[in-house]
């Protein structure tokens, strides 16, 4: 009894100390409520998956209908579907301006927080790729046909590991029932990680927009920024539920809402628009593998920042061309975003190719620039 009772009182003194007197830099922005809102979006996300899969049918034959189903006879369903759906983009959303926010005010020299949060995305981008081949729609078969046929680059290997991937020799229901497995499961594995990226944040504490280190300019995160994160998660939702009410299938594609027919292609086919970046990259580069490469590296390149920029301050806001830089990136992503969008042609082809240049060139100047910068200040 005795033991119980002191586990109980070590575990609210761990509560107490990591979420309510933990001490926080006084200066933090707006972009530092951005956490808070990702980790509303994965139990978003959870609960409102949960509720889908009570109905939903992990067979060729009937999940479409069954999706069908949701929408139309299952009391809420419908709002369950574009709450799920518009959920995956808000998250998305949170997620690529967290981690430009952690690129623009240093946050990778966190090296530990960093490299789980890099994990962390690409097992998010994992679940909602498997997550969008579950409606069986026309781009949702095309879509897995496409991304798991990059396997097929792999030297030797290549072909066995597609039919392994499928569990035959085209997508079909073992596909289908495995990626609904893996769909269910990841979000889970998902949370653990994320309590392991809270962990190594608060082992070290957080960032801040001048990212100087001070042990006297800090206050106590409850109540100066539970307010203030709570306030940035009632807009974020209202924002969802505005979006999921009045334009629900806004960011859906047409082509999904027709049952999966594998003897008919889409004219275009293309990913969800939080993918688009990443496809245009892949089709940027002539050779198949080494689109698949490029593509991979698209995401794990973001994890040689810690080891490659050793500049003094943390922030750009002592390298006024380092801020251009991240600028630049910032816009070649949202222009390789749109060139996915486009079909395979001039002079999409070639703006493309010159994007992805101009993507990877950053990773590799910037080092560069903040090393001759700091020279130049001594």
């Amino acid at each position: 009894m005795k033991k119980s009772i002191l586990k109980k009182e070590n575990l609210m003194k761990m509560v107490k100390e990591s979420m309510i007197d933990l001490p926080t830099p006084v200066n933090l922005s707006l972009w530092w409520n951005l956490g808070v809102t990702l980790g509303m979006c994965l139990i978003i996300q959870t609960i409102s998956g949960l509720m889908l899969a009570m109905h939903y049918s992990a067979n060729i034959e009937l999940a479409f209908d069954s999706i069908n189903h949701i929408t139309k006879d299952v009391n809420q369903g419908w709002l369950m579907r574009v709450m799920h759906s518009n959920g995956a983009s808000m998250f998305f959303m949170m997620m690529y301006l967290h981690t430009g926010r952690g690129i623009y005010y240093g946050s990778y020299k966190f090296y530990k927080t960093w490299t789980i949060g890099v994990m962390i995305m690409l097992m998010t981008m994992a679940t909602a790729f498997m997550g969008y081949v579950l409606p069986w729609g026309q781009m949702s078969f095309w879509g897995a046909t496409v991304i798991t046929n990059l396997m097929s680059a792999v030297p030797y290997l290549g072909q066995n590991l597609v039919n392994w991937i499928w569990g035959g020799f085209s997508v079909d229901n073992a596909t289908l029932t495995r990626f609904f497995t893996l769909h269910f499961m990841l979000p889970f594995i998902i949370m653990m990680m994320t309590m392991i990226h809270l962990m190594f944040l608060h082992s070290t504490g957080s960032n801040n927009p001048i990212g100087l280190k001070s042990e006297t300019e800090k206050i106590p995160f409850h109540p100066f920024l539970s307010v203030k994160d709570m306030m940035f998660v009632l807009i974020t939702l209202s924002m969802m539920v505005m979006l999921s009410l009045s334009e629900p299938y806004m960011l859906s594609d047409p082509d999904n809402f027709m049952k999966a027919n594998p003897m008919v292609t889409p004219i275009h086919i293309q990913p969800e628009w939080y993918f688009l970046f990443a496809y245009a990259i892949l089709r940027s580069i002539p050779n198949k593998l080494g689109g698949v490469m490029a593509l991979i590296m698209s995401i794990l390149i973001i994890m040689i920042l810690p080891i490659s920029i050793k500049s003094k301050f943390k922030g750009k806001e002592f390298y006024p061309m380092s801020q251009m830089n991240f600028w630049a990136l910032t816009s070649t992503l949202i222009l390789l975003t749109w060139i996915g969008m486009k079909p395979v042609e001039q002079p999409f082809i070639k703006l493309g190719e010159n994007l992805t240049k101009i993507y990877f060139l950053y990773f590799l100047t910037e080092p560069i620039m903040l090393t001759m910068w700091d020279k130049m200040m001594k």
